[in-house]
């Protein structure tokens, strides 16, 4: 295989020559490609038989890059043009529930899948094992116009991804070209490789560095001639592509429209969700306009949508109308599929623009939590954006947090939730964590403490019987952790009797058939932590009477009698003052355990015990009575209780509680004599939370607690509290000390600026931890914003001075309320508030100061966090006014004629300077101006002069005079109002000829106080009495009107016209008299048109009977029959159409015939139409049999004869 393969280098050309290749199996192998050429990366090839051929297929290397969201692979590579190339992308569909669809998209909107052919060819596999989909795609002869940006989308149900790559396509001749040539720069020059290395050793010089030369700038200024020669100094071979670019980058004048009046603007911008209207105006109002998006037409079938007059479509987003010549496209809910080019196409004409739509900033709309957990948790940072598919930056305190593939860090999105998770938290995890958005900010601390151990359920005390089982439980928080059992302190070990088990987070210890020596104190210590759980086994014998039978023998005969004294004993109480008796006769109990105080007595005959409760409260005792048994235990029922047994009496509290705490006294007696003691039974509890828990101090990231100390401290000293915080809205409570704070002003840190937090503390004692007190009421970090900048004197006067400063660098959450401003005299060291009420601008006048005085001041920003440090100036200002000769500053647009149009609104604004302050005087041709015809207003900066409504009387010369004392500018401005002109005088036609008139008139007598523009000449037919225009803009007072008819009467009309348009009124050639149009009486009396007609019908058949009439006013139909009046008779329907009346009769019969009359009657007379109609039976038909079984049916005038 050595000797087979031989490597070459030419340039940057790599080959592998392969000889005597066996080509029984395929071979894989790899080629490293130059520096100069891509990124160090490796290209595969695969050798295969074809037949007698050889197939190399490339293929680039599969990315090692763990993708994001639903992809495992992404695709990106660099191609010779000519070749083939196969993208590939992998879906998991491990968390799908349905198969998901694949998109190939280039660019933002062409879809690939309608382009499948010999170009392009796609392919989609599943493999059931992994669940993964492999979706490729294969360019085959890769071309130029191949390259560009590509995305892949794949969705399911509510789940999207998509992956971007790129494709760049390399010409084999530019792929050759250096693109770090030297001195060999532009083609290529192998001659000096064969020169020996001494030469080029020595040929090689110091280059002195020079600045880069834009190669673009030098093209777009230089001659169409020199392209070549410049591309060839600079090693540009891809001489096509440098022209295509050069082209798009100089800008192309506009070429001139001649169907539209008014184009597209260059561009639109649009938020997302909002409209935008597309406007031009063409030049024929009638024409048809076509609008494209990105090349495609926008076609009425392929929306949605509703037609309501033929130039305006509505449909589902978008709108075209049409109104006279303006054409609008309006886009409905703008979205990112709208980002493109437009285009408004008439006829070869189009005008273009482009539509940008941004995207509307993604805000936060839930605050990160902070978290407080043990070493091992898990912990997730959860927020929520105001969008779907939001881009989410996670930094964990200054550094960003990626997906990588070892990383402890996962991130999860969900719709508008956004996850970060931890599954195992550390102690290098502590600290602040970050989330980003382009529109919002949120933060949340993780705090991260050693695990600890705590005891859920402790041992309890156990007392058994002789063969009982004794079985010792408890309950730890962790169920990993293990431990060991001690007796007395040694080592419980597993036996037949004594067993040990753990479950989950309960340990127990099980001893059968308990014997008496097995009593004693056992101990569990768990394994790792420096901790003990004890309890101790009581073990209770049985006392066997024995009863002694005295047998009397009787051996001598002899009788023997023995009497029977019982035996008194005093009664004794021996108390036990071990244990966990403080000092003598004191018992504690914890609050909710149970206590079983076991007192030995002793007497004969047994003793009654009494058990005597003194409450502290002064309440009256309480007697438990324990009546002499003779039964091995008797007991009474309750949570408090005495059980009794021989030289035995135990008293039970179940549960104890707070109020059994107090004075016990056991009294013993029997006929021998009586004992008495005393026990004080203390119960101690947790305390009761604190109270009263306030912030009374916050600054940028702290707040200041305060609380009072609980009211009940459980008996038992305080050792000190713990605090919790939580963002208000959030249920979830942080920790903020690990070990006890004994004080009751808390300082909480690191917290954010501008985010509500509420507060709650724990009070502890030896017992334990209380309940948490109720909520602070919420409250703000905020903090005093930065100091205002760049303070600066504007003005000073004998008795003033006017300050400017801009807003503070950092406002803050707390936001900015207003300023105060302060001074003080040069050495003193009280400062003044200038202002009572804070000050909302940047610029103050401060008032009041002594001339000459040397003041300095200062001023401080004011929010709801208080006062910022103060912004000072470097040296004290001195209180005295500067003379400043006055100056009028007269805008450049009124230094010439200043001209408005009759009704229009005139407002001057003229700037001057000068102190102290001028005196301003405004004059009209020399004469004071008439304060009822224009508003002047003066201030110590400008003068302004205002007319509502101009009118031709406010033209003239305005001047201004600016006075200080002695001293005095002018200015002067010239007003001219003008209005339309009038008609022109003595319009006439001077001369006739052929087909042309010539027309001649005067300037009108009122030009509007403006100069006459032209004039507009319209003729019109006399048939006709439409008006076409002949000349427009005519400067000249005549014309020629050509093209005129013969033969046809004309009537000419002239406008004058200005700067203000058309004149309101033409004046006319030849003005017409028309005689008055008199109209012609069509009143008639009724005249029937066409009478009745005589008619015969045979009954059963319904009849029309027809006549006409004429008469105005329309005059009313009567029909009768036989001079009767057919009133609403159903049988009847008569009808009038035009003039003709018609009468149907509905299946007449036999009397239904008879005279017919119509009668028509109006204002102007009546006339009157009759008929006669006759009804006729229907003919009589008999069926008759023949001789020889036909039928005959006769009737009177027929015979039919069948057979």
């Amino acid at each position: 295989m050595r000797n087979s393969l031989c490597p070459s280098l030419f340039g940057l050309l790599h080959t592998v020559n392969v000889a005597n290749a066996n080509l029984s199996a395929p071979v894989c192998f790899f080629l490293f490609q130059c520096l100069s050429l891509l990124n160090p990366s490796k290209m595969y090839f695969k050798i295969e038989r074809v037949s007698d051929l050889i197939s190399f297929s490339l293929f680039p290397e599969p990315a090692s890059t763990e993708l994001t969201g639903l992809f495992v692979e992404n695709n990106c590579c660099l191609w010779m043009a000519g070749g083939d190339v196969t993208f590939v992308a992998r879906v998991d569909s491990t968390t799908l529930t349905r198969k998901p669809t694949m998109k190939w998209l280039k660019g933002k909107w062409l879809d690939l899948g309608s382009k499948a052919g010999k170009h392009m060819q796609f392919k989609e596999t599943y493999d059931r094992n992994t669940k993964i989909y492999t979706y490729e795609m294969k360019i085959i002869k890769v071309v130029a116009g191949d390259a560009g940006g590509y995305r892949c989308e794949v969705s399911a149900k509510d789940k999207c991804d998509s992956s971007t790559f790129e494709v760049s396509v390399e010409d084999i001749l530019s792929a050759f070209k250096r693109a770090d040539a030297g001195e060999d720069e532009g083609d290529l020059d192998f001659s000096v490789s064969l020169l020996p290395s001494s030469l080029t050793n020595r040929k090689k010089k110091p280059v002195k560095e020079e600045p880069p030369i834009d190669v673009w700038e030098l093209l777009k200024s230089a001659h169409p001639s020199d392209y070549e020669k410049i591309a060839f100094e600079y090693g540009i071979t891809d001489l096509r592509g440098m022209l295509k670019r050069l082209k798009k980058m100089k800008t192309v004048e506009p070429k001139h429209s001649e169907a539209f009046l008014k184009r597209l603007d260059s561009c639109y911008s649009v938020e997302k969700g909002k409209k935008i209207v597309l406007r031009c105006e063409v030049v024929d109002p009638d024409v048809q306009v076509k609008w494209l998006k990105n090349g495609q037409e926008i076609k009425p079938s392929s929306y949605s949508g509703t037609m309501l007059t033929s130039t305006h479509f509505i449909f589902s987003q978008y709108v075209m109308e049409s109104a006279g010549n303006v054409r609008t496209l309006t886009i409905n809910k703008a979205s990112l599929a709208d980002d493109a080019a437009y285009e408004c196409v008439v006829g070869d004409d189009k005008c273009f623009t482009e539509v940008f739509v941004k995207e509307p900033p993604v805000t936060i709309t839930k605050l990160m939590d902070d978290y407080h957990v043990v070493v091992g948790e898990k912990v997730e940072f959860e927020i929520e954006v105001s969008e779907e598919g939001a881009h989410v930056m996670w930094f964990f305190e200054d550094v960003e947090l990626h997906k990588e593939k070892d990383s402890k860090f996962r991130f999860k999105k969900d719709g508008k939730k956004h996850t970060l998770i931890i599954h195992e938290a550390t102690l290098d995890d502590i600290g602040m964590y970050h989330a980003w958005t382009n529109g919002g900010h949120t933060k949340g601390e993780l705090e991260v403490e050693e695990k600890q151990l705590e005891v859920l359920q402790d041992i309890a005390d156990l007392t058994v019987r002789a063969t009982d089982q004794a079985m010792f439980k408890c309950e730890v928080s962790d169920d990993k952790v293990t431990g060991k059992w001690y007796k007395d302190g040694v080592e419980v070990l597993p036996s037949e009797r004594i067993k040990m088990t753990h479950i989950g987070r309960f340990h127990r210890l099980i001893i059968d058939n308990v014997k008496p020596e097995d009593a004693g104190d056992y101990t569990f210590v768990p394994d790792g932590y420096a901790l003990s759980l004890s309890a101790k086994l009581n073990f209770l014998a049985f006392t066997i009477s024995i009863l002694y039978k005295i047998t009397y023998f009787l051996s001598l005969k002899t009788e023997i009698k023995i009497d029977y004294v019982p035996r008194q004993d005093p009664p004794k109480i021996h108390l036990d003052t071990t244990g966990n008796m403080v000092s003598q006769n004191t018992i504690i109990v914890v609050a909710g355990n149970k206590l079983r105080l076991d007192v030995e007595i002793s007497g004969e005959p047994a003793p009654t015990c009494v058990w005597i409760c003194l409450c502290p409260s002064g309440a009256a005792p309480c007697f438990l009575f324990c009546p002499n048994v003779t039964s091995a235990v008797e007991s009474t029922e309750g949570r408090v209780r005495v059980e009794s047994r021989k030289d035995l009496s135990c008293f039970v509290i179940e549960s104890a509680e707070r109020e059994d705490e107090g004075n016990y006294t056991i009294c013993v007696t029997n006929p021998a004599g009586e004992d008495k003691a005393m026990l004080f039974v203390k119960i101690v509890d947790v305390p009761d939370p604190p109270e009263n828990v306030k912030c009374t101090g916050v600054g940028e990231e702290t707040a200041t607690i305060v609380w009072d100390p609980p009211a009940f401290d459980g008996g038992a000293a305080l050792k000190g509290y713990l605090m919790e915080r939580k963002k208000k809205g959030s249920s979830r409570w942080t920790k903020l000390n690990f070990d006890v704070y004994e004080s009751t002003t808390y300082e909480a840190k690191r917290m954010i600026e501008g985010v509500l937090y509420e507060m709650r503390v724990f009070a502890i004692n030896s017992i334990g931890m209380s309940q948490p007190s109720i909520s602070s009421k919420p409250f703000m970090p905020i903090a005093p914003t930065s100091e205002p900048t760049r303070l600066s004197v504007h003005d000073v006067t004998d008795s003033t001075c006017t300050l400017k400063w801009l807003a503070p660098e950092r406002i803050g959450a707390g936001g900015l309320d207003g300023y105060v401003i302060e001074y003080c005299k040069e050495g003193d060291t009280e400062w003044v508030v200038a202002n009572q009420e804070l000050c909302e601008r940047q610029g103050f006048v401060v008032r009041g100061l002594p001339v000459g005085e040397k003041i300095n001041f200062r001023v401080v920003a004011v929010n709801i966090a208080g006062r910022s440090t103060p912004a000072t100036m470097a040296q004290p200002v001195t209180i005295r006014e500067i003379m400043e000769y006055p100056k009028i500053r007269l805008p450049r647009e009124l230094r010439t004629k200043y001209i408005r149009k009759v009704g229009e609104k005139i407002n001057l604004v003229v700037p001057f300077q000068g102190k102290p302050r001028p005196v301003a005087t405004w004059y009209k041709d020399g004469q004071p101006i008439d304060p009822k015809m224009v508003n002047v207003r003066s201030s110590n900066v400008d003068s302004i002069l205002f007319i509502r409504s101009a009118e031709r009387d406010h033209s003239g010369k305005y001047e201004l005079v600016l006075q200080i004392e002695n001293m005095e500018d002018r200015a002067t401005i010239d007003i001219r109002i003008i209005d339309k002109p009038g008609p022109p005088v003595n319009v006439r036609v001077t001369e006739l000829w052929g087909f042309n008139a010539a027309l001649e008139w005067e300037p009108p007598k009122d030009d509007g106080n403006c100069e006459i523009s032209g004039y507009t000449i319209q003729k019109a037919d006399m048939k006709t009495k439409e008006w076409f225009t002949v000349y427009e803009h005519n400067r000249r007072p005549n014309c020629t009107a050509s093209d005129l008819i013969m033969g046809n009467e004309y009537m000419f009309r002239v406008y004058s016209e200005n700067l203000c348009g058309l004149s309101e009124e033409p004046r006319f050639s030849l003005e017409l008299k028309r005689n008055p149009y008199k109209e012609k009486d069509v009143s008639c009396s009724p005249k029937f048109t066409q009478p009745l007609v005589d008619r015969s019908v045979v009954a059963g058949y319904s009849t029309a009977i027809s006549c006409a009439v004429r008469g105005f006013p329309r005059p009313k139909i009567v029909w009768m029959k036989n001079k009767m009046i057919i009133g609403e008779d159903p049988k009847y329907l008569m009808q009038n159409n035009q003039g003709v009346l018609t009468l149907n009769i509905r299946r007449p019969s036999t009397f239904d015939g008879g005279k017919y009359s119509c009668m028509a009657v109006n204002d102007l007379g009546k006339d009157e139409v009759e008929c006669q109609l006759s009804v006729r039976g229907k003919n009589r038909v008999e069926e008759v049999i023949g001789e020889q079984g036909e039928s005959l049916l006769l009737c009177k005038t027929q015979m039919i004869i069948r057979w």
